[in-house]
């Protein structure tokens, strides 16, 4: 069975307007090993190892304190993985490695830069564009 959403609890530790910063009791939805898993878990235990915080949406007004459940769109943490992590590097070695085919050395590394400029002005474009769509950012959903 598929869900649209994946849930993880948090606390909230600070607010910001309509967004709340929160620290999660447990990186990605706990569903890592399971077909449909956002993989959150693996990327926060790979690369973080302080208390994992958040900024989410709060149309649903938890205050500092609050134990909330976030909800977390499937695959949106694997996806955004890829895309910051894979793309520039995947751009960087297919540029070094064009590169080198026509200068050498000194052609591998403009290579390389030729080809991560342009992957990471499309992540970021990409990025604006997706934290202007409600349905993929993180948001709370309940208070406990």
């Amino acid at each position: 069975m598929r869900h649209e959403h994946n849930t993880v609890r948090a606390v909230v530790r600070t607010l910001d307007g309509g967004e709340a910063l929160v620290e999660v009791e447990q990186g990605g939805c706990g569903r890592c090993h399971e077909e449909g898993g956002c993989g959150g878990q693996q990327l926060t235990q790979m690369f973080c190892s302080g208390p994992k915080t958040y900024r989410v949406d709060n149309a649903f007004g938890a205050a500092v304190g609050d134990r909330v459940t976030i909800a977390i769109a499937d695959g949106s943490i694997r996806q955004s993985a890829n895309l910051a992590y894979g793309l520039p590097l995947t751009a960087a070695i297919a540029g070094a490695m064009a590169g080198m085919a026509l200068g050498g050395d000194a052609g591998a590394m403009l290579g390389a830069l030729a080809g991560l400029v342009p992957a990471f002005i499309y992540v970021r474009q990409r990025a604006s564009r997706s934290a202007g769509n409600p349905g993929q950012r993180p948001h709370i959903v309940s208070r406990s």
